[in-house]
């Protein structure tokens, strides 16, 4: 914020946060319950990867159609693009509280839609409610956050945005590992993401208007009152003249406090350096393939050769563990390290990750067992219509049997050993029973493999560098890099420029798998991976630390930094030698 005392460099801003909220616990209250829009966030994300493969059970179209199962994945995407859009309008209408409580009660409207639908269709509405519900709490809550932390803090608390993030998904493996068993499995998992959302709604009623938004306004008194609650005695003043001061002058060279767009937006040096840098973390962000991971995870084990649902979502509940647990170390690093250097460091990480994966499905695909003629015509009425039409069936091995397609066909593990011949056979509900009952693997998206303990090692790895850098720097970015006046249609375009990444990424998983192999869609985004570091390095500035006007100079004159390992106290003492 405006005007921050900042310590000595021997202090950890991690350990500051801990000591400035203990002193201070309702700074820590608005940082938590405007967070829970990121739980909504994070929930939503994880909660359909394992309700997929139920809704496949019960709705055989969603089952034979990959592109109704991506549908119902990305409508939400779809909602959270025009959400995040309306989010940006509305936060500066309305104010950041009111578009929180306005994101809670769409959310509330999904979530009963999708757990009470008779058919696909309403699922696809539902998901849509929830998508425009999480758009606008995606951009709104890290923005509230960050106008109600001081500047020494204000990572770590909105990085407890990013930390709820990721314990959402986490949540969400848990609810669905425990609705297995349960009769109405996906309307469960689905049904009770109303729950924070009205809890959120609830808490939100409690607590006040962002000050900053208040002061923009012109409701100083209302603003002033929360600052004095928020900031030390001895600071307030300095924060209130500095937030004065900063307002004044927006108004004094823009002569109105209402007029923007997108032409201003890109004439203005500050915003448009600070909408490059932040709408193409945002990009990335999503194009690094994480929401493949958050989206498909169960799926993805399943192509790595788990043939179980159960197993599967155990598996992603792994994945979703390391993700909130690099949420708290992006806490601990992100004041102390930096974002810049802490983006990097993720991004090399998650090159490696990707490079493994890429081996692992390859090896997957190129060594699947092959199809023994005995064991499929054991029984010649669920024999695979493709495979005895075939005039090279003795070359078919299981993912040749997985690829038929008039009707579509299983693989059943041999009962020696599931890396042995098997047998290929229509897919439908007999036959996958008979297959069980013979005490075998029953295999309808990836076949059986050695190496499917290896893709979880990769997507443990992509998670652990993916999230304390690529998965929570973005949205602080973002939260902070934009001059006040531009702060709330910035944050919306930025917003909007993940979620229609994001879309792009859900919609497109599934058919590339199809189309392309699994291994070559990693790959891809491995390329992509190595565009983003460079990018990182050439157009983010470092903003740790930084007071928001400070924030706002640095990029009126700003240069390319390349030599990003140098602390900015470092680079300026040379520039002024040189001088």
């Amino acid at each position: 914020m405006e005007g921050g005392i900042h310590g000595g460099a021997d202090k950890s801003a991690f350990r500051e946060c801990f000591s400035l909220t203990w002193r201070n616990p309702y700074v820590l209250r608005l940082a938590f319950s405007a967070g829970i829009g990121g739980l909504l966030f994070g929930y939503d994300t994880g909660v359909i990867s394992g309700a997929l493969l139920y809704i496949k059970e019960d709705f055989k179209t969603v089952d034979r159609e990959t592109w109704l199962q991506e549908m119902i994945v990305s409508m939400a995407v779809a909602g959270a693009i025009v959400g995040a859009a309306i989010g940006g309008w509305a936060n500066d209408k309305f104010g950041r509280r009111s578009a929180i409580l306005m994101a809670d009660f769409l959310f509330l409207i999904g979530a009963i839609i999708m757990a009470a639908a008779p058919n696909p269709s309403l699922i696809v509405v539902g998901r849509v409610f929830v998508g425009l519900g999480v758009g606008m709490a995606s951009m709104t809550a890290p923005l509230y956050i960050s106008e109600a932390s001081p500047a020494k803090i204000r990572g770590a608390l909105v990085s407890t945005n990013g930390f709820l993030i990721t314990g959402g998904q986490f949540l969400s493996y848990l609810i669905n590992l425990g609705f297995t068993d349960v009769k109405g499995t996906w309307r469960w998992m689905l049904g009770i993401a109303g729950v924070p959302a009205l809890l959120q709604f609830i808490l939100m009623f409690t607590l006040p208007e962002s000050p900053r938004w208040l002061y923009r306004k012109g409701r100083e008194e209302e603003a002033k009152a929360i600052m004095r609650r928020i900031y030390p005695a001895e600071n307030v003043e300095q924060e209130i003249g500095a937030l004065k001061d900063s307002v004044e002058s927006e108004i004094f060279e823009e002569g109105s406090s209402e007029k923007i767009n997108i032409t201003k937006l890109c004439k203005t040096k500050t915003v448009r350096r600070g909408l490059i840098a932040g709408v193409g973390l945002q990009v990335f962000q999503q194009f690094v393939g994480i929401n493949t991971v958050m989206y498909y995870s169960p799926t993805i084990f399943q192509l790595a050769g788990f043939a179980s649902n159960r197993t599967a979502i155990l598996l992603s509940l792994v994945t979703a563990g390391l993700n909130a647990f690099g949420s708290i170390i992006s806490i601990y690093l992100i004041d102390r390290t930096g974002r810049k250097k802490l983006l990097i460091i993720s991004l090399f990480g998650v090159i490696v990750s990707l490079g493994l994966l890429t081996g692992v499905f390859y090896e997957v695909t190129t060594h699947a067992p092959a199809v023994s003629s005995l064991e499929t015509q054991r029984f010649s009425n669920a024999t695979c219509p493709d495979y005895n039409s075939s005039v090279k069936a003795q070359t078919w091995d299981c993912m040749t049997c997985l690829k038929a397609s008039s009707p579509s066909c299983g693989f059943c593990s041999s009962p020696s050993g599931k890396e042995h011949p098997g047998a290929c056979w229509v897919s439908n509900d007999s036959v996958k029973d008979l297959c069980l009952n013979e005490n075998r693997l029953w295999y309808t998206k990836g076949c059986p493999s050695n190496f499917g303990w290896f893709a979880l090692l990769g997507l443990g790895l992509y998670i652990i560098f993916f999230s304390p850098g690529m998965g929570t720097v973005p949205w602080i970015v973002n939260s902070e890099i934009y001059p006040l006046r531009f702060r709330g249609i910035c944050g919306g375009i930025a917003a909007t420029a993940n979620w229609i990444s994001n879309l792009i990424v859900a919609q497109s998983f599934l058919s590339l798998t199809e189309a392309i192999g699994t291994s070559w869609t990693f790959l891809m985004f491995g390329v992509i991976s190595v565009i983003a570091l460079l990018f990182v390095v050439v157009c983010v500035p470092e903003t740790k630390g930084m007071p928001m006007e400070e924030i706002e100079k640095m990029l009126e004159g700003r240069s390319l930094r390349f030599k990003f390992w140098k602390k900015r106290s470092q680079l300026d003492e040379k520039r002024n030698q040189t001088a």
